[in-house]
């Protein structure tokens, strides 16, 4: 039997693509230039096909580094987005380029994650910042479960105190939760200079 990493996304990636809108883009373009300086690398934990965010951030000078799990949505990101590096590749056990960034993102992935492969996606992310690195991730702020639209497949929140609590334990501070024009919840985390 052959395991889908992407969690059923592969086999919804048309639709997907197809319904994608540009919610979100407008925060995370704010936080990339809010905190971020033009051409950092950024690692997109779940960058799907690239479009709107990553393509957005590129447009803006930034330096993309696509992760996912979906043969065909990282073929769409490499179609989309040409001269940024991209591998297929579950986010639980991604090498991530074996290097390290000043931009972490993961938007729209880590609540398709069951608990322990959250925590798990939470402590790469971690360790993949540099001192004083950036990271960014959307979620509910409560903790919650709920069946996705386009995958039938549970999804879940830990919620706020959760995630803040086991970033803490990485070295990871918290600097606040904002919501998208959709309602959607975005934690940004620094790396602390010590740890």
């Amino acid at each position: 039997m052959t395991v889908d990493y992407s969690a059923g996304w592969d086999a919804v990636s048309d639709q997907f693509m197809a319904i994608r809108s540009k919610v979100g883009t407008a925060l995370v373009l704010e936080w990339a230039r809010d905190h971020l300086p033009r051409s950092a690398p950024i690692l997109d934990i779940g960058c799907g096909s690239g479009v709107p965010i990553a393509q957005a951030l590129v447009n803006d000078g930034f330096s993309v580094w696509g992760v996912d799990a979906s043969p065909s949505l990282i073929a769409a990101y490499r179609r989309n987005l040409p001269d940024m590096a991209a591998v297929c590749e579950p986010a639980q056990n991604s090498t991530f380029f074996d290097r390290t960034f000043l931009g972490v993102m993961s938007i729209g992935l880590l609540f398709l994650l069951d608990e322990d492969d959250q925590r798990k996606l939470l402590t790469n992310a971690a360790n993949l910042l540099e001192p004083g690195g950036r990271f960014l991730f959307s979620a509910p702020r409560e903790a919650c479960r709920w069946r996705d639209m386009l995958t039938d497949r549970i999804s879940m929140s830990l919620g706020e105190e959760a995630y803040a609590a086991h970033l803490a334990s990485m070295g990871l501070r918290l600097n606040g939760c904002r919501s998208d024009e959709g309602g959607n919840n975005y934690y940004e985390a620094v790396r602390l200079i010590e740890f």
